[in-house]
């Protein structure tokens, strides 16, 4: 049986991309993320795979965190970012024995892979490969997440670090188990054959991690402050305003961008930052954040949830930061700290 099988006896409803989008079940998953598990299907994800042996070298020029110290079994999260320290994407590497694998946002996969294509000269050994339609990708979020995956995996899952990863089998099938879920709730990524991706969500579901959709997905990464392409991601700002500092190392050698984000940094530079946003209304996308009817930051992101109206925004550094009281039109607002933004 396919995936969208599986998922449409579950209730899902899918929109045009194929992508299933809700459950109906906000609030079991609500309840599952706080207290069990819950489950998302993240394969419209793209999975970028880097081979070749100048792979970890030609990785660690073209983006901000420093692959040259990692070993098979490890990853980061990193961005790729322009000359000018602009961002491209926010991805998750994992190193393998002979490869690294890229998971990059759906809207940043082709874009990448020909961007990235650029930058292999002749006598690199290095070679891209999008493994994409061969791989399922999905998110376990909750508590007991551990404790599901222990109940279903065929070795004990023994992961401390973001982005650390092993190979266990579950219903007999090859699934690479990595921790952390891809927001700021604790949890683990897995990435399996395509193929093979609906016994393995059954096997979990089976076992009560709740299902969700990309809408949830979405609305939980607002209020977690996971920034996305083409919101707060985007050739207007650099990683530094978008609080992804735990991305970039300072001490490695040259990269792409890297002259810019050592400036910013050095000469604390950073005149914008990314902030959560408590609102008392629903605002539009790209309303103007003003303080004294002056403007000093845009709405990027906003959702509706059972709590209120929540947003992310970039607000310049001058006007302060968590506890400020702002307007968006006629809703007024508070920037709230976020879990998944640093600001140092």
């Amino acid at each position: 049986m396919e995936l969208r099988q599986v998922q449409e006896s579950a209730g899902a409803i899918f929109n045009e991309a194929g992508i299933a989008v809700d459950f109906n079940n906000q609030d079991r998953v609500r309840e599952a993320i706080n207290q069990g598990v819950a489950i998302c299907d993240r394969s419209n994800w793209g999975l970028l795979k880097v081979s070749g042996e100048d792979r970890l070298r030609y990785l660690h020029n073209q983006s901000t965190n420093d692959f040259e110290k990692l070993k098979p079994g490890q990853g980061c999260d990193t961005v790729f970012v322009t000359s000018t320290a602009r961002t491209l994407d926010l991805a998750t590497a994992y190193v393998t024995e002979d490869a690294v694998w890229l998971l990059v946002s759906p809207s940043r996969r082709e874009q990448l892979l020909s961007w990235l294509d650029r930058f292999i000269f002749p006598f690199d050994k290095v070679e891209l490969t999008d493994i994409s339609p061969e791989y399922a990708v999905f998110s376990l979020l909750g508590e007991q997440s551990s404790t599901l995956l222990s109940k279903v995996a065929s070795d004990a899952v023994d992961l401390a670090n973001w982005a650390e990863h092993q190979l266990v089998t579950i219903a007999d099938i090859p699934v690479r188990v990595a921790m952390g879920s891809g927001l700021a709730t604790p949890g683990y990524t897995l990435i399996l054959p395509r193929d093979r991706a609906a016994i393995v969500w059954s096997e979990l579901t089976d076992l009560e991690a709740v299902p969700f959709g990309d809408r949830l997905w979405e609305s939980l990464r607002i209020q977690q402050g996971r920034p996305v392409p083409n919101q707060e991601l985007t050739e207007d700002y650099n990683p530094l305003e978008a609080g992804l500092w735990q991305t970039i190392s300072f001490d490695k050698g040259c990269y792409i961008g890297q002259e810019t984000i050592a400036r910013l940094n050095t000469y604390n530079g950073v005149k914008q930052k990314l902030w959560g946003i408590k609102l008392s209304q629903p605002v539009a996308l790209q309303t103007p954040i003003t303080l004294n009817d002056s403007k000093v930051g845009v709405l990027t992101s906003y959702t509706a949830t059972s709590s209120g109206y929540y947003g992310l925004g970039y607000v310049r550094t001058k006007a302060g930061g968590a506890g400020l009281k702002v307007k968006l039109g006629d809703a007024q607002g508070e920037l709230v700290a976020v879990p998944f933004i640093r600001h140092q």
